[in-house]
């Protein structure tokens, strides 16, 4: 399988990037010489490590027949100090929220994500110390 995505320039530091499955418009902050109209090319790293996880962690308690009430995903990147700056380090934290919420499942699910699943999660390791954890709210 092959993804394919295309990225075009549409004014000063702004990137509009057609992905599978929608648009999105990347930029920089002013001192960068953009205009804050878009989301930043690292964080959506982040975010699709979290995505990628959150997917799979919810597809496998769908499974489990286990209900939660919220669920989120927090994420730090730890960049380096010399250029190229890559994430050096990154910390997931995975929030549960709900009555009577199986935590051996949740467990089970969070790991499934992480050692099995998650594609993104298993690119991070090969440049990024990785660590979770998980909280029940």
């Amino acid at each position: 399988m092959t993804h394919t995505t295309t990225t075009r320039w549409e004014k000063d530091m702004t990137f509009i990037s057609e992905v599978p499955g929608g648009t999105i418009k990347f930029d920089t902050a002013a001192e960068f010489g953009g205009s804050d109209a878009g989301v930043r090319p690292k964080g959506t790293m982040l975010a699709s490590l979290a995505s990628c996880s959150g997917l799979d962690v919810i597809s496998v308690l769908n499974k489990m027949k286990v209900n939660t009430t919220a669920f989120r995903i927090e994420v730090d990147g730890e960049l380096t100090e010399e250029h190229p700056k890559i994430y050096k380090a990154v910390e997931l934290r995975y929030y549960f929220s709900g009555p009577d919420l199986d935590k051996k499942k949740i467990e089970k699910a969070v790991d499934l994500s992480i050692t099995k699943y998650c594609g993104v999660y298993a690119m991070f390791e090969a440049f990024a110390e990785m660590s979770y954890h998980i909280i029940y709210e």
